[in-house]
């Protein structure tokens, strides 16, 4: 009986043993927030023919430095996916909606946010998107999403939104 148990124990243990391995396992990526995640377009000159038209992109949202309407890096990639979009869907219409954080007067901030998406606009149009499927508005400091009083809530209201 005791060499029965030694058998088994045995056993069991090459399995466990068959069954791992010295190699690790890569880590998981961690999940992203679609919200900062930019687009990214199919590459120009693809030719599959099974490809589709662009999806519309899902993030709507482009944000600014302080006192600026020029577009970063993340915001030009996310002008070529909605340029893609745009441009293959010429019924589709968006109108960009400027935003600035409550720093600077009333006025300031609305020729400000009309700045922001100006330049959202231009860097569409010279992608090939037609100027009617674009209309621009300004609500300077007036639509917060954030209600804070500090550079975390600032930068989140520094922004372009796309609505349609």
């Amino acid at each position: 009986m005791n060499a029965f148990i030694k058998i088994t124990a045995s056993v069991a243990l090459l399995s466990l043993a068959a069954c791992t391995s010295d190699q690790t396992r890569p880590a998981e990526e961690p999940a992203t927030d679609a919200s900062t995640t930019p687009y990214t377009p199919p590459a120009a000159g693809s030719t599959d023919v099974t490809e589709s038209a662009p999806a519309m992109p899902n993030i709507k949202t482009f944000y600014f430095a302080f006192d600026s309407s020029e577009i970063n890096s993340d915001g030009m990639r996310l002008v070529e996916g909605w340029a893609a979009y745009l441009a293959a869907n010429s019924s589709a219409r968006v109108r960009l909606e400027g935003h600035c954080d409550e720093r600077g007067t009333r006025e300031y901030n609305v020729g400000l946010g009309e700045r922001r998406a100006n330049a959202v606009m231009q860097a569409l149009t010279s992608r090939g998107v037609s100027s009617r499927q674009i209309s621009v508005s300004s609500y300077g400091e007036e639509r917060p999403v954030a209600t804070g009083h500090d550079e975390s809530a600032w930068r989140q209201n520094r922004r372009v939104e796309i609505a349609q």
